[in-house]
């Protein structure tokens, strides 16, 4: 499915969002850029808007994304090259549950709309903290559900109505736009969330909503 909507992800992303999703990655650098990382993991890295934006806002970090779908790859490999990062962005094809990479690797991992995609949750993300140095720290970008009137009623509107129509039109792909709501609405978030984090081994997790509830922002670290 990835793999088909390619070409059209970013622009339908940033579309579909009205370009809400560029704000809440800057977020995400900010908070990260904080800890000074020299070594960075993407997961799920898709086009790599995120590796991107931190490599451009952190001049020090070097970025691997890995993504299980090789047109997505393909996508932000030219955009990494057009930005002039090719030698600070590395793009892997790899799956999140089996991460090709030796144990204590990197400073901070990240992970952008790409949690509530994995087979096993739990197992993805106790593969993200194998990974990790001791006290690294692991970032996760994800739609939730809000909760409060009106905006509750707004969002399942658009999400379940409009959303899938547009997307369905533009990419071409009748199941993609339609798989978003359906996994968003499946997704275990906020603190049913951070216990998932406390189940792979994380620890000091903590969660911040952002947009009204349509989005979070997650934080866990590895301890010794």
């Amino acid at each position: 499915m990835f793999n088909d909507i390619a070409p059209k992800y970013d622009f339908l992303n940033h579309f579909l969002s009205l370009g809400i999703d560029k704000i809440w990655r800057r977020k995400v650098v900010r908070s990260i850029i904080k800890h000074n990382p020299q070594e960075v993991l993407d997961i799920a890295t898709g086009t790599a808007d995120l590796a991107i934006l931190l490599a451009k806002k952190h001049s020090t970090s070097n970025i691997t994304g890995v993504d299980l779908s090789e047109n997505m790859l393909a996508v932000g490999r030219r955009k990494i090259d057009e930005f002039n990062l090719a030698n600070r962005i590395t793009l892997k094809q790899g799956d999140s549950l089996s991460l090709p990479f030796e144990s204590n690797t990197f400073d901070v991992a990240m992970v952008a709309f790409g949690v509530r995609n994995y087979e096993d949750p739990v197992k993805g993300m106790a593969e993200t903290l194998r990974v990790l140095k001791p006290s690294g720290k692991f970032y996760v970008l994800e739609f939730s559900m809000p909760r409060k009137f009106p905006m509750a009623q707004l969002y399942k509107f658009y999400f379940w109505a409009i959303l899938p129509l547009i997307g369905r039109m533009i990419s071409g792909h009748k199941q993609a736009y339609t798989y978003l709501p359906e996994s968003v609405s499946a997704f275990p978030d906020g603190i049913n969330f951070i216990q998932l984090m406390k189940n792979a081994g994380f620890s000091d997790c903590k969660f911040k909503k952002l947009s009204f509830g349509i989005a979070s922002i997650y934080q866990g670290e590895k301890h010794l």
